[in-house]
């Protein structure tokens, strides 16, 4: 009951006051127990106003920025789903309450192995996991009406691009590796649109499409 409380308040305080209305968007922020995917001894502070450590240098985001990323990906019931950057699978859970079908690649196996147990643990039965270099995507299961990228991008990786749907949006923080600036892409007519929408920090994305590559 107290980390209802606190997700209830969550909720309220960081995310509907700071214009997030998406209904779907909001039920799934109530419901998804942020506090599990943390580490014991911080599980106090995992509805707090900003991001947490989850080991390997990686960072479980703020709940104010999963779920204004997630909302700008303006996604319902039907839509399948591509995420880049598993990480603790905080944010592959709550795309999975709102999405039909939801395919998560994290380049951390460690990291993957984490996610994928505790989500499999949780009931989850539309996410679909893999190991493996984010920026090429997976082209199997593509196009995606949504693509959400959980780390910074120089640029929007064009085969990320290309396994959009008609119409899909891609939701990326796009600059340099120590801030960027969040991005919604739209894919019209096969051309690629450019919404820049504010500035953030987030962990480099790593990859051949992204930095360091190869």
């Amino acid at each position: 009951m107290v980390f209802e409380n606190k997700r209830n308040n969550m909720v309220k305080n960081q995310i509907e006051s700071r214009g997030v209305t998406d209904e779907l968007v909001l039920r799934a922020m109530r419901k998804v127990p942020r506090h599990l995917f943390v580490e014991e001894a911080i599980r106090e502070t995992a509805y707090g106003d900003f991001p947490l450590p989850i080991g390997e240098g990686q960072t479980i985001s703020q709940p104010y920025m999963v779920a204004v990323m997630t909302e700008k990906l303006e996604l319902d019931k039907s839509c399948k789903v591509l995420e880049i950057g598993t990480g603790s699978g905080y944010q592959t859970a709550v795309l999975a309450e709102i999405c039909e079908r939801v395919f998560t690649i994290e380049r951390v196996a460690s990291l993957e192995k984490k996610a994928r147990i505790r989500l499999e643990n949780m009931g989850y039965t539309n996410i679909a996991f893999k190991i493996g270099d984010g920026t090429l995507g997976w082209s199997q299961f593509a196009p995606y009406d949504g693509i959400l990228v959980t780390a910074g991008s120089p640029s929007v990786p064009q085969v990320l691009f290309s396994q959009l749907t008609e119409g899909g949006r891609m939701v990326i923080p796009i600059g340099n590796s120590f801030s960027q600036m969040l991005t919604v892409v739209t894919k019209q007519n096969g051309e690629m649109l450019e919404e820049p929408c504010f500035g953030c920090t987030f962990v480099p994305l790593i990859g051949r499409e992204g930095w360091e590559g190869g």
